[in-house]
């Protein structure tokens, strides 16, 4: 009875030993949007609106822009493919600061 005992502290002392520590060493961590991800999202939006026809490829944040204390724009490339042609588009969206209202969205087509 004794090594019974002493067989079964082996194996769950084996067992907790052998068990993977990382899995429980790391705390759970939470991905954030960006900031920009609303106003991507609309860039990609109205992209689809003025080419309905074309696929979006490719999207890059290339940056904001503080255009006085109450105007900001944020700027996105998107990669276009439509049949056996593709281009970039750079979206400009322009807001308020404080209440993020949208004033205009810019598209400037580029080739490479």
């Amino acid at each position: 009875m004794y090594s019974r005992i002493v067989c079964k502290w082996l194996c769950a002392l084996a067992f907790i030993v052998t068990a993977k520590p990382s899995a429980y060493a790391y705390p759970l961590t939470v991905q954030m949007e960006p900031a920009y991800a609303k106003w991507g999202r609309l860039a990609m939006n109205e992209t689809y609106k003025r080419f309905p026809r074309a696929r979006i490829v490719d999207y890059k944040h290339v940056g904001r822009q503080q255009r006085s204390p109450t105007v900001t724009e944020e700027t996105f490339k998107l990669w276009l493919r439509q049949d056996h042609r593709e281009w970039g588009v750079y979206v400009r969206i322009t807001f308020e600061t404080p209440t993020e209202k949208v004033i205009s969205v810019r598209f400037q087509e580029v080739k490479r």
